[in-house]
């Protein structure tokens, strides 16, 4: 575990000069210590903890950690928070004292049990559930010598987010030989910017199996990614199980390429357990060639999708409708005629319905842009504008009271191989939007993987590291995220990220490459590539 500086003066500087920093710097720390954590300066001392916490203090020591690290308080008691601490245990302890030879000398380890103090029983998991968390590490006491180590939040998701921060805090010594954490005692109170924090994946254009998807959702996990925006099925294929339409699956590419029930199930709860919800999306009238165009009667039914997929928001797209084959399509050109519509009425009509059927089962429904931009005083106060042509569109229409999300093609789309990591670090969903109430209405964002060039051959080297430029921008405060060495400050530290990635088994590309997901140009480290 390291902390990036950025330098103040030439190395070439006189010991003089760096005697009263040195003092500045201790009083500082003491301070901190003193009153708790605050907020620094975001072109000073930033550390390789990705997104970066809102609040955070540090001080010099370092303390080892114990393989047997054992789970304490009433955070224990959860199954989601005992499974991940088992999880975040085997990430951590790949080297050194794996088999407890050192296990008998109690003096050989300074940390011994963790405490996460959780202060709700519930374990519902829905859009603006709270991640909130604070870690403290305490330094070795004067008499036992041991230090501690304590996660308090008041959802078991915000004890995620916090185990995953403690897991960035360890490293591996491999003189020693022992897990340690630098920069004891540590103090971080932490919550993301935006309760919406998501990534589109899309099944339809090249199927992903099951466990291709959940290695995915577990690198969201590290990045604190919080919303799997699932595309399941597109005009290319269905791959899904739908019980009450059993013949629509026939629209996947082969009998293999598809996902039961049971599989759909087990991506929710794989998800959940990892504080990710799932958002489907089917993607109408627009995108339906797998399984029928423009039949408003021809809808999987609402009683099933619903049990597997709870997560109050639904997609249902909405965009790059083209009306002209309804008009060239006799029977629904007679349709048309007898309803006395256009084939624009006939967009408006059919959007507005699948609307009406996602909230008669309490889905807040998620339609693309193009509904807004074409009827937006026709539609639904519950609606979210998922925003993906360009800038200014989430402005418009949080000024109209809708909720937005964020997901500007131009920087935001991970398919566009040519978009660099800074200009997906640089966007921000909040721009050109001044007022705080408007603000509000932004609940965040997303990176969109479409799936046209992307398959499991190369789709986690698409995501990574991009993704998770967006992802500090969607929790870190904007203040750590801006100013004129950001960038700078934010590239070793992503650097830093991607090699985490790279050593917990998913397949990062190069931070600094010209394409994404192209390899390294040549010999190198991770830090530096």
């Amino acid at each position: 575990m390291g902390l990036l500086c950025t330098p103040t003066s030439s190395s070439s500087s006189s010991s003089s000069n760096a005697v009263p920093t040195l003092f500045l710097i201790c009083c500082a720390f003491f301070v901190s210590q003193a009153f708790g954590a605050r907020t620094p300066h975001p072109e000073t001392f930033l550390p390789f903890i990705w997104p970066l916490p809102e609040k955070f203090s540090y001080g010099n020591e370092t303390l080892s950690v114990d393989p047997a690290l054992s789970l304490s308080g009433n955070g224990a008691a959860s199954n989601i928070v005992r499974e991940a601490f088992e999880r975040y245990k085997g990430i951590l302890f790949k080297h050194g004292d794996r088999f407890g030879f050192l296990r008998t000398l109690r003096s050989a380890y300074d940390v011994n049990k963790l405490s996460i103090i959780v202060h709700s029983n519930s374990e519902e998991l829905q859009l603006g559930v709270d991640e909130s968390y604070n870690l403290f590490v305490s330094g070795a006491q004067p008499l036992s010598g041991a230090g501690g180590v304590t996660i308090e939040a008041n959802t078991v998701f915000g004890a995620l987010r916090g185990l995953e921060t403690f897991s960035q805090l360890c490293s591996f010594d491999y003189t020693t030989k022992k897990l340690q954490i630098s920069k004891v005692p540590w103090s971080i109170r932490d919550k993301p910017r935006f309760q919406y924090r998501g990534l589109l994946l899309d099944t339809s254009r090249h199927y992903l199996p099951v466990n291709v998807i959940k290695q995915i959702i577990e690198a969201m996990s590290y990045a604190k990614l919080n919303v799997l925006h699932w595309h399941i099925i597109d005009e290319q294929s269905f791959p899904l199980e739908v019980p009450s339409y059993p013949k629509l699956w026939k629209g996947s590419y082969s009998e293999w390429e598809r996902y039961t029930i049971e599989d759909a199930h087990d991506i929710v709860n794989f998800s959940k357990m990892r504080g990710i919800n799932v958002m489907a999306e089917v993607d109408v009238p627009g995108h339906a060639a797998s399984w029928g165009v423009g039949y408003p009667d021809l809808w999987p039914s609402p009683f099933y999708m619903r049990k597997i997929f709870p997560f109050e928001l639904f997609h249902l797209g909405g965009d790059e409708v083209n009306t002209d084959c309804w008009t060239n399509t006799s029977a629904v050109n007679k349709w048309l005629k007898n309803k006395n519509m256009t084939a624009e009425d006939a967009y408006e009509y059919f959007v507005l319905k699948a609307q009406n059927i996602a909230l008669t089962k309490n889905w807040s429904p998620v339609n693309w842009e193009e509904t807004f931009n074409t009827f937006p005083s026709k539609l639904h106060p519950r609606t979210v504008v998922h925003n993906w042509l360009g800038p200014g569109v989430c402005p418009k229409a949080v000024a109209k009271g809708f909720r937005c999300i964020f997901s500007n093609q131009g920087v935001w789309y991970l398919d566009h191989l040519n978009v660099p990591w800074e200009v997906v670090y640089d966007a921000d969903p909040l721009e050109g939007i001044q007022k705080a109430s408007e603000k509000k209405l932004v609940i965040g964002g997303e990176v969109c993987m479409w799936g046209e060039t992307a398959d499991t051959s190369d789709v986690q080297q698409t995501i990574w590291p991009r993704a998770a430029a967006a992802a500090e921008r969607l929790w870190s405060p904007r203040d750590f995220t801006s100013g004129k060495h950001a960038k700078g400050t934010a590239l070793k530290r992503l650097q830093y990220f991607r090699c985490l990635l790279n050593r917990r088994g998913v397949a990062a590309a190069p931070v600094t490459n010209y394409y994404a997901r192209t390899p390294p140009d040549g010999p190198g480290s991770c830090l530096v590539q």
